[in-house]
């Protein structure tokens, strides 16, 4: 670790302390842009220089700075909408010497009866994103583009981190204001993403790479024109439109990560295609075997179909390789006869590494809190593979309406091998267990767009057209368990071997091989107008304004899982065949597998609730009006959204039953806003919201999760639950690009659901858990932000360079859960069980965090080429399951998260990156309240804890 912080801290401060003759020949151009009649600032208007792809956009004063600029004499044009064009020539730029332009334009109205724009609104700008803020009329906060290059973010998850109020979990799901990833609506370029997980309502954000990402927008309060599954917040994420100019730009990136790369991990044989996170084909069920695999069926039969399936057990020792990235970027802009066209295309790779060594821990929950039931130490080792095409076209048909096709494609590859050793004192055995895994995740996103602007000027009418499709594959994940008594000697005292745990009937997890595919489709559309009635001469965007427009969507999931377990023919022990003692490579060879006595035979285990099918269909409509008095603002909506829910599952036993509901839910909203200077505001919101099961909550299905050893059911009683939204925010823009906010809100829930530890499923050191709904639950808090620079405070350059980002959330939350709630058990059966006795009746909220925190401090020398950040994440502990009198709840533990981040221009077109990620490579930690108090404690026992380990990364990239 020292090694490696040396020669990292080495690297840093020679990039730093270098210079080079090139960087001094450029220059920068900056200035003000104004109204000729009002001496108002105009804001958005195009700033460039002809013939080149140097430009930007003025910011909320009216500010634009144009950088490094090479020396030369240049003419400057600077355009709006209603303002006629000027062009400034004779601009002479000399090395490391700034030119300043302050101008005014005159307004076209009078003279043009229509006004051509070609140039189009820069929307990834920290300056855009914190102007798009100001201007909502809603509590919203956002992340740019530029923003996430300084941060060197690989993907939209670790991006969400830089946005207050939001935290990660499992390194891919967002929380808005410490609530758990089913409070919130996640839109991909306005349209509503599905669903990538199978056991939760999630988006996983880390299949989105940040160098397709144009902002981040999420938005804190509801309002008329958003949807109204939330609570938590609305995720608006926008890929990258049509450039601006023609470019090309290509990154190659390499990564150490300490207790990984270039270690000795263990790992299975995978297929051919796994270095592009696509199965081969190799892990799949034959297409010869019927579909269900009759247990009457003679055992040789049995063994014979096993014998179709590879013996691909083997676990060996290699060499964990560096971590890889791999991008290109190429943006086109050009005419078709009259009407301009761009085009955008994006390819991303990654290839990463983790080993691991997870603790597990079941603890005997008596007179001493911490003795334990069983222990386990995993030997774990991950390979993802990130594969991401992004391809949008844009054309604009006239000067009043512009048509978009975007595509997003990406693909996930994981393949995970777990070797866990322990030991079961309840059960006075030893254990050595294998996993082996392969999980494969597709999803595609395609939206039409159309934007146009009605003749009288307005009108502008909106619609999108879309459709999502995921696949999500496991093709036969493997697991084994051999056993041997404790100490490791017989009962005569003489060495025991391992021994592969097989009975008369298959067990899924045991010696069982698990193979599941789901698909899920969304056809989506929607149609948004707005009519501005007046207009406000001093904002362009204010006036009295009507907002309307529909939404539907229909949502398809089809859900399939079969496994197959191992039985053991006659006796297959130390005193019959030995063949149950035959190391994991070997046991499960065709030669052991004969159905007959002393040998093995491969049974299906599938159950009736392993398959489902679900539906959704949404209907919405909306409307809302914008009245301006004076410096007040205040805009009145309603939303009503008409859902169908149905998920068709059968009961383990036997015998069907749907889930879901048929519900029709009135979504009022208010926002006001009170503008107290040209610079400070406060806002209040009020909205109804809701918040569906998903279909995998409402299925009967039942899956064993091998890395916490735990079951989870789904409960098909689970109903919606309906939320009220309060919010109170002050906010203040200093200058350009700053930001100073102080918010709090409230939240009423009724229904909550929530995931509890249920009794009535697992088994023996094998935690059980199912989503119910509570009876209700409060939530409020505090939520401060600070975006500020130094520049124009201090003399010195070094300092003046220096901007700090900080957000700070407090959140205190309270659950009432009533005496009885509907739990479902082991078959999916769903049951009306008093819990009175059984459950802390008031504690936090299951998924909320009580407080967040992200710091970030930039370092940024145009001149020099040279861009530093620090950036420090914290997340309070959220309860991660309900407990109950058996088994006391779990907490996520706090990690402190450091990152260090180099940005440095080696030449006019090539960029040298390097990043120093979670420096302080604090433990990933669930603990158990062994103490009762429903609170994280040093007094609580470690349930599962890890540490990923810190990883270091350099990059080159090329520009043009």
């Amino acid at each position: 670790m020292n090694l490696i912080l040396t020669r990292f801290l080495t690297l840093l401060l020679f990039l730093l302390a270098s210079s080079s003759a090139i960087w001094a020949q450029t220059g920068t151009i900056k200035g003000t842009v104004k109204d000729a009649t009002t001496q108002e600032p105009i804001i958005g208007a195009s700033v460039g220089v002809p013939g080149t792809s140097i430009g930007a956009a003025t910011d909320l004063d009216g500010n634009f700075t144009l950088n490094k600029v090479p020396v030369a004499t240049y003419s400057l044009v600077i355009n709006s909408v209603s303002y006629s064009t000027k062009t400034i020539p004779g601009l002479q730029v000399e090395s490391g010497k700034v030119v300043v332009v302050n101008t005014q334009l005159n307004s076209s109205s009078a003279a043009l009866g229509e006004v051509v724009v070609t140039a189009q609104r820069r929307t990834n700008t920290e300056v855009a994103v914190i102007s798009e803020v100001r201007n909502a009329q809603l509590v919203a906060v956002g992340v740019s583009s530029e923003q996430i290059v300084k941060s060197q973010d690989r993907d939209a998850a670790q991006i969400a981190r830089r946005v207050p109020g939001v935290s990660i979990q499992d390194n891919r799901f967002v929380l808005v204001r410490g609530l758990v990833q089913r409070y919130n609506a996640v839109m991909l370029n306005d349209v509503m993403t599905p669903s990538s997980e199978v056991d939760t309502r999630a988006f996983a954000f880390d299949m989105i790479p940040s160098s397709v990402i144009d902002r981040m927008m999420i938005f804190k309060s509801g309002s008329a024109e958003l949807p109204g599954d939330f609570a938590g917040g609305v995720i608006k994420v926008y890929t990258k439109r049509a450039p601006e100019e023609n470019f090309t730009s290509f990154s190659v990136q390499g990564g150490y990560r300490n207790g990984t790369t270039f270690k000795d991990v263990q790992k299975y044989e995978g297929g051919k295609y796994d270095w592009l996170g696509f199965d081969s084909g190799k892990r799949t069920i034959p297409d010869n075997w019927p579909g269900k695999i009759s247990r009457d069926l003679p055992l040789t039969l049995q063994a014979a179909y096993g014998r179709q399936l590879p013996n691909n057990w083997a676990v060996r020792s290699a060499q964990a390789a560096p971590d890889l990235r791999l991008s290109f970027s190429m943006g086109r802009r050009f005419e078709l006869g009259e009407k301009q066209v761009g085009t955008l295309t994006s390819l991303n790779y990654g290839n990463y590494h983790v080993a691991t060594t997870p603790n597990l821990t079941f603890y005997t929950l008596g007179d001493d809190p911490k003795a334990t039931n069983a222990e386990y130490q995993d030997q774990a080792y991950n390979n993802e593979v990130r594969l991401g095409v992004v391809q949008n076209f844009w054309l604009r048909l006239n000067s009043h309406s512009t048509l978009e096709f975007k595509n997003l494609f990406n693909q996930l590859g994981a393949a995970e091998t777990v070797v866990r050793e322990g030991e079961d004192k309840v059960a006075s055995n030893e254990s050595r267990s294998y996993s082996e895994r392969f999980e494969s995740r597709s999803i595609y996103s395609g939206q039409l767009i159309g934007n146009h602007e009605l003749p009288n000027d307005k009108t502008t009418v909106n619609w999108v057209g879309g459709f999502a499709y995921t696949h999500r594959t496991e093709p036969d994940w493997r697991r084994v368990r051999y056993l041997r008594p404790l100490g490791g000697l017989d009962t005569d005292g003489s060495p025991a071997p391992f021994g592969v745990a097989t009975g008369a009937q298959p067990v899924l997890t045991d010696a069982s091989r698990y193979f599941s595919k789901l698909n899920e489709r969304v056809e989506s559309a929607a149609l948004n107008v707005v009519h501005q009635f007046t207009t406000d001469s001093t904002n362009k965007e204010g006036g009295i304004k009507l907002k309307a427009g529909l939404y539907a969507e229909r949502k398809d999931r089809d859900f399939s899982a079969r496994w197959f377990g191992y039985t053991n023919v006659g006796n297959t022990g130390a005193t019959g065949s030995g063949t149950r003692l035959q190391p994991v490579d070997q046991v499960f060879s065709n030669q052991n597998l004969t159905g007959q006595n002393g040998g093995f035979a491969l049974q299906e285990g599938t159950d009736p609730n392993d398959v489902y099918d679900a539906s959704n269909t949404l209907a919405a409509g909306y409307a809302s009006l914008t009245l301006p008095l004076g410096k007040f603002t205040g805009v009145a909506g309603f939303r009503g959204e008409y859902n169908d829910q149905v998920v068709n599952n059968q009961f383990r036993g036997g015998g069907t039953v749907k889930g879901g509901q048929r519900l029709f839910s009135p979504l009022p909203s208010l926002n006001l806003s009170y503008n107290l200077t040209d610079k400070m505001l406060m806002r209040a919101a009020y909205a109804s919201t809701i918040n569906r099961p998903e279909f995998r909550e409402l299925s009967t299905f039942r899956f064993y999760d091998f890395n916490l050893n735990a079951d989870v059911q789904g409960n098909a009683s689970l109903k919606t639950a309906k939320v009220q939204n309060l919010d109170l925010r002050w906010e203040m823009y200093p200058s350009t690009g700053e930001q100073i906010t102080l918010g709090g809100f409230y939240k009423h829930f009724n229904d909550p659901i929530e995931t509890f530890m249920n009794s009535s499923v697992g088994g023996a050191n094998v935690l059980g858990y199912s989503s119910v709904n509570t009876q209700s639950a409060t939530s409020y808090g505090v939520e401060a932000e600070v975006r500020k620079s130094l520049a124009g405070i201090s003399a010195s350059r070094w300092l003046e360079r220096l901007s700090f980002v900080g957000n700070f959330s407090y959140i205190y939350s309270r659950v009432e859960l009533g005496e009885y709630v509907m739990i479902p058990d082991a078959s999916g059966q769903v049951k009306s069980t008093y819990v009175g006795d059984t459950q802390t009746q008031r504690r936090p909220l299951q998924g909320q965090s009580p407080y967040l925190i992200n710091l970030g401090a930039y370092y940024n020398d145009d001149e020099r080429g040279t861009q530093l950040s620090l950036l420090y994440n914290v997340v309070g502990p959220r309860i991660f399951a309900v407990g109950n009198v058996d088994n006391p709840t779990l907490f996520e533990v706090p990690r402190n998260v450091l990152d260090l981040v180099l940005t440095k221009r080696l030449a006019k077109h090539w960029e040298l990156r390097a990043a120093w990620q979670d420096i302080f490579n604090q433990p990933v930690q669930l603990v158990q309240d062994l103490d009762r108090n429903n609170k994280y404690s040093n007094n609580d026992g470690a349930y599962r804890s890890f540490r990923r380990g810190s990883s270091t990364t350099l990059g080159l990239n090329f520009n043009w």
